[in-house]
């Protein structure tokens, strides 16, 4: 995976379709958990975050139709931090005029502020690969038998060698081989499904 993948403009396109349901439910599988783990890394409760996932993803919903890729004019991703990052804005000034009804706030406005963009803008790149693997890996998982995703997991998560995956997969040390194999391409495959390459 590149080291700062950009988001496939063939993702973004679909979205422009507002019938294509299937491309918003992909779009949302990988993007609504990155959007909701800022809001939680930034101190949001549960439900909070929850709501301001759903401000993002609506304005998402209204600005994609007048979407039109142009890489010169920066990623997608860094568009949807900063939409993240206003209606997290918006959620505190609102909870600042209801601090004395709301006094279990941990975090304010002003720490978000302060909360550089270019950590900010790391850390949202970090959780958005770890986010698009773990998407990649679940459709990888379903297409693959139960002994070729152990055989994967095995050599590539647990730390074990080829001959001991198979010796406790009970498979042989070609056939780990080519499961492992099998698992990888398919996971760049997939990854790059979702990623453009501009």
């Amino acid at each position: 995976m590149n080291k700062h993948p950009v988001t496939n403009p063939s993702l973004l396109l679909s979205l422009r379709d507002g019938e294509n349901q299937q491309a918003w439910n992909e779009f949302v599988e990988i993007y609504a958990p990155l959007i909701f783990g800022h809001c939680c890394n930034r101190g949001l409760q549960h439900a909070d975050a929850l709501d301001v996932t759903q401000e993002v993803l609506l304005t998402v919903s209204r600005w994609i139709c007048r979407f039109e890729y142009a890489p010169s004019k920066g990623r997608f991703r860094h568009w949807l931090l900063k939409v993240t990052r206003s209606k997290l804005s918006n959620y505190f000034r609102a909870l600042s005029r209801h601090r004395q009804l709301c006094s279990l706030a941990t975090v304010d406005e002003e720490e978000m502020e302060s909360d550089a963009w270019d950590t900010q803008l790391a850390e949202w790149e970090r959780d958005y690969r770890g986010h698009l693997f773990k998407w990649a890996a679940a459709r990888v998982r379903d297409e693959v038998t139960d002994s070729t995703w152990n055989a994967f997991v095995a050599t590539t998560f647990e730390g074990m060698s080829h001959q001991e995956a198979a010796s406790a997969l009970g498979m042989s040390l070609g056939a780990v081989y080519v499961a492992r194999s099998r698992v990888r391409t398919r996971l760049r495959q997939v990854l790059a499904s979702r990623e453009g390459h501009a």
